[in-house]
Order: C-alpha cells, then structure tokens, then sequence
C-alpha cells in the first residue's frame, strides 16, 4: 500500500461513465441526480463536469453539496488552431467564471482545433495533426497566457494530453511542456491516453511528475485496443467497444504509478474517468469496483 495525505490528495469520479458528452446515446437514460447520487453512494468527493450538469452554480452547487461532491476540474476545448485567438482566451475566461464559483482551482484544456478524436478516422493510423513550428508557437502563446489568467486568479492551467490530438505522445508532451511557462502551465496526466497511445505511462510520469496538478485514473483493455488498431476504428468507436474501464479492471500496473505519486507528495485530485457504453458497464458498478481498487492500493 502507497501511502497518500487524505487531507492533501483527493478522490473523484468523472461523470462520463454515466453519460458520454461526445457519444449522447450512451447513457442517454441517466439523469443528473442518478449520476451524482452513485458518485456519493460509491465513496467519491469530487467530479468533473458532464453535459447534464446544471450550468448555473447557485443551482448546481446546492446539489453538489448536499451529497459531499466538488467540482474538481472541467475540461476546455481551446481552439487556437481554427478559430481568432481571442475566441479562445474569451471563452476561457467564461468557464472561469463557473469554476471559480463552484469553489474549482483546477481547469483541464486540450487543443480542439484541428483534434480527430471526435472525427471518423482510425485512432491509431498516423493521422492525428501535427503542428508546425509556427502552431507549436501558437500552442505555447496561448497556453501561457491561459496559464497567466488562472494563476491570477488562484486558479491552475493544466494541459491534457489527448489520443487524436496534437499533444498526444510522450515526444509531444514534453516538446510543449519545455515551451511552456513551469509556473503557469502544468499537466493533466492520464494514465490511459498515454497506454493508448503506446507509451508507458510510468515512463511518462517519471519525466512529467514536476509538472502534475491533475491525475486522471483510467484502465484500457489490451485486447480490445489490439481490435481498435486491426478494425482501423475512430476514437469514440474504440469508446464504444469498450476499450477504457476503470483502474484495476484493465492492463495497466498501476502500483508503480501511485508509488511515484506518494514518494514525489503529489498533492490535488486524482479523478476515475473511464468512458464506456453504461448498458454494457453499470457505471455504479464499475465506480464501486474502481473505488474499492483504489483504497486498497493507497489507503484513501
């Protein structure tokens, strides 16, 4: 067992194993409440935000609260690749307002303006974007001044590397983190996009741990990935294969990952996000399964 301050790391749940923003047939039946309500049920504190969330914070923090669960991070769409530059920092701004409101510090922001991941295109077949110099530059400009606003606010940047994206492997995480401000701008580590891309999350982590503000927990199916890559599927078809679960019920060893976590201090959120079809997974289920895994491997 890796032992964890439980007063400095924090435990949460994405809501996407219940409802899948970029899929909305999956778990179209499940409700707001249902959702927040298992979140407690199964021993979680905090969560991401999904879609059905109610987007006014006088609404929606009364709810939270009364079942114990935060607001830990939501993840941004920076569109610095496609659309006016002050689109971005503008819209930034405004997710902001509903974090800081919701008593969050962290916000999770992916490069969305020329990302395949939602995009009917295999996945694993050498054709998600890769930035010229030029874009690599943009990238850096933007994220630092993102990171400038959240720092200002008390507020922490964290970038997520994402499977179709321009910061996806190892090489690229570290190419942006190294033109990136180290105190403004911090990783989302997730363990599963990094598995998925062939990488070795523990490897990755070795090198980023300075830079981690935000952990994300996810499993991924060897078999099924073997699957995605032969049947030349999209990223949200992997999804819908089944190719995520939660820590504990796939192939990644995450002893040495919570090993690195607890010798280094980490300290902020640690949050299951595991995107699968709820008809085929029971997100109540699978969030008491990943939850039990967790203490037993930390002590939380």
């Amino acid at each position: 067992m890796y032992k964890f301050n439980s007063e400095e790391v924090h435990l949460g749940i994405a809501p996407i194993g219940w409802t899948n923003d970029d899929l909305p047939d999956l778990g179209s039946e499940n409700t707001f409440e249902q959702c927040v309500s298992e979140m407690a049920l199964a021993g979680f504190t905090g969560s991401e935000v999904g879609n059905k969330y109610p987007k006014d914070p006088e609404v929606l923090k009364p709810m939270l609260d009364v079942r114990g669960i935060r607001i830990a991070n939501q993840w941004f769409s920076s569109l610095l690749m496609s659309e006016p530059y002050e689109v971005t920092i503008e819209n930034f701004k405004k997710q902001l307002d509903f974090l800081e409101a919701m008593g969050a510090k962290v916000i999770g922001a992916s490069e969305q303006g020329n990302s395949i991941q939602g995009k009917d295109i295999p996945v694993l077949n050498d054709q998600k974007p890769v930035l010229t110099d030029e874009e690599w530059d943009l990238l850096a400009k933007g994220c630092n001044e993102m990171g400038k606003i959240a720092y200002d606010r008390g507020m922490t940047f964290t970038y997520h590397h994402h499977m179709g994206t321009c910061v996806q492997t190892i090489e690229e995480t570290e190419r942006f983190l190294e033109m990136t401000d180290p105190e403004l701008v911090f990783l989302l580590y997730d363990t599963g996009h990094f598995y998925f891309s062939g990488e070795d999350p523990v490897e990755a982590l070795e090198k980023f741990l300075p830079r981690v503000r935000h952990v994300h927990l996810k499993d991924v199916r060897a078999d099924v990935l073997k699957e995605v890559k032969a049947q030349k599927m999209s990223f949200l078809d992997a999804v819908r294969a089944g190719a995520f679960t939660v820590p504990g019920d796939g192939h990644i060893d995450f002893d040495p990952v919570f090993k690195l976590l607890s010798e280094n201090n980490y300290k902020g959120w640690m949050i299951v996000e595991a995107e699968q079809d709820p008809a085929k997974a029971n997100p109540f289920v699978y969030a008491k399964k990943a939850r039990q895994f967790i203490r037993e491997k930390t002590g939380l």
